[in-house]
């Protein structure tokens, strides 16, 4: 059994991209990922056969994802005499369904260029991860863009985006592969391979940005720190609520300005917003002259809603959004009557169905402080759907549960595509985590200031200045989606002119 067709090639494919996802946080070693990426497309270059390239595309992708979305267990081990036995089902499950995106980008490479050809991935790899942002309500976590957010080459996400962004790592990681069959050492070679390699390491250098101006407004960020299997206990209830107004009331740190904006986590109070008049009034006097929002369930007379509440100054409601992007089998399940007969319920569902959809992106209006597009957790994942807003806001406004995420990978990923967002738009962000990270980002997707993982407090932090909309803001995925789609039909035409000729 060769390399080439054996088992030693998969489970070095399983290793390259296991390798890969050092990556991602906690680790943060984007170097590391090219180093895997390159690894991965050399692997690419010795199969033979589309079969031989798409299994090994599948067991790079598998390696990749197991390790960069090992947290995913974490949502079931909070009950976990009734969901832990689904924790390792979760992880293999979807590692391996995600990795066959990239075992189809691998396999249709090399139908695209037979032989030693790699080139093709450049457009392949880029496709199947942008139809994995949609495909199924989408799931674009952990893509290769996501781990250079603090890096140089994260800022060109201003300009091309997270799709960009993938298409433009994995050609570096092309251009720098041994087996590329159009090498040819001489002068010139050496010399454009140096140019590449300054680039690539400027590129992977820290970000250096210009500071942002601050405006006058500043706002406070609260995280209570509540246990996920403690956040609905009765005992507890009481502790983290007044955590929270104690929070709020609490004076401005160092002698700064008070707060003009107080903003509390997803699902900050246990309470359905019509029932929690009191608990509201409350939240509004701890506030003070501030606004406050919070996130809180909402329901009407046929649905449950995971929604954002402003607050006026007597507590009465002034403003609600209703998150519209859910996590499938968290915040509902598809076909919920014939899965709730064999026993799977959504982990965070509130009725047998689940929690319903919002209408979509909507902006809501702070006065003086300016127009914010509000997230409530998972759609800080998505960019099209930040792109999707009604109109440019001022601001963009997270609010998180992330103690569903576990105690170390899962918060700091869920706050690097928080990141990304803020540098897609060239927007502030304010991001307020049950657990944590609780954090202001400057436009440039740097942390003016947070809260550590796992802590209870909050932060007092000035809002920055926006920046000029971006390219990106203003085009989203469209161009290269073209580009994209031009490519892969020229790819192919060329093959089946290749395969014509073979068969005359």
């Amino acid at each position: 059994m060769t390399f080439e067709r054996g088992w030693p090639a998969l489970a070095a494919a399983v290793v390259a991209g296991a390798v890969a996802a050092f990556g991602h946080e906690p680790y943060g070693w984007g170097v590391v990922l090219l180093g895997g990426l390159i690894a991965g497309v050399w692997l690419l270059s010795k199969r033979a056969t589309p079969r031989q390239a798409a299994l090994t595309g599948w067991a790079f992708g598998l390696g990749y994802f197991m390790h960069a979305l090992q947290w995913i267990v974490s949502p079931f081990m909070v009950d976990a005499a009734r969901h832990g036995w689904m924790a390792p089902f979760a992880l293999v499950l979807l590692a391996g369904g995600l990795a066959l995106f990239w075992g189809a980008a691998f396999g249709l490479a090399r139908w695209l260029a037979r032989g030693p050809a790699i080139w093709p991935l450049i457009l392949t790899l880029p496709a199947a991860e942008l139809v994995r942002a949609f495909i199924f309500t989408g799931f674009p976590w952990a893509m290769p863009a996501q781990a250079l957010v603090d890096l140089n080459a994260g800022q060109s996400l201003a300009w091309i985006g997270p799709h960009g962004l993938n298409m433009v790592v994995v050609a570096t990681a092309v251009l720098f592969a041994p087996a590329a069959p159009w090498r040819r050492r001489g002068f010139f070679f050496y010399v454009r391979e140096f140019a590449i390699a300054a680039v690539v390491i400027v590129a992977l250098m820290p970000v250096s940005r210009p500071d942002i101006p601050l405006t006058d407004h500043t706002f406070r960020l609260i995280q209570p720190n509540a246990a996920q299997r403690e956040k609905w206990d009765p005992e507890k209830i009481p502790v983290f609520f007044d955590r929270q107004l104690r929070l709020t009331a609490a004076p401005p740190q160092q002698g700064g300005p008070q707060p003009d904006l107080v903003l509390w986590s997803e699902t900050a109070i246990p309470w359905v917003l019509d029932l929690a008049g009191t608990a509201l009034t409350q939240i509004a006097t701890a506030g003070g002259q501030a606004t406050v929002a919070l996130g809180v369930q909402r329901r009407d007379p046929e649905s449950y809603f995971n929604s954002l509440a402003v607050l006026g100054p007597q507590g009465q409601v002034a403003q609600v959004y209703d998150k519209h992007h859910l996590v499938p089998f968290g915040e509902y399940v598809p076909f919920a009557e014939v899965m709730a007969r064999i026993g799977v319920f959504g982990l965070a569902q509130r009725a047998l169905g689940g929690y319903a959809a919002g209408p979509g992106p909507k902006l809501l209006d702070f006065g003086p402080l300016g127009k914010a597009l509000p997230l409530i957790c998972y759609e800080a994942v998505f960019a099209h759907d930040v792109n999707a807003a009604p109109e440019r806001p001022d601001f963009l406004m997270q609010i998180t549960n992330d103690a569903w995420f576990g105690k170390a990978a899962g918060p700091r990923q869920h706050l690097a595509q928080a990141r990304m967002r803020a540098i897609e738009q060239g927007l502030p962000l304010a991001r307020a985590a049950n657990t944590g990270i609780s954090a202001m980002i400057d436009p440039y997707g740097r942390i003016l200031a947070s809260l550590q993982l796992n802590t209870s407090g909050f932060v007092d932090a000035p809002l920055p200045a926006p920046l000029a909309p971006t390219l990106y803001s203003r085009v989203g995925d469209l161009p290269l989606t073209l580009v994209l789609l031009a490519g892969l039909a020229f790819a192919a035409i060329g093959a089946r002119g290749r395969q014509r000729r073979l068969s005359d």
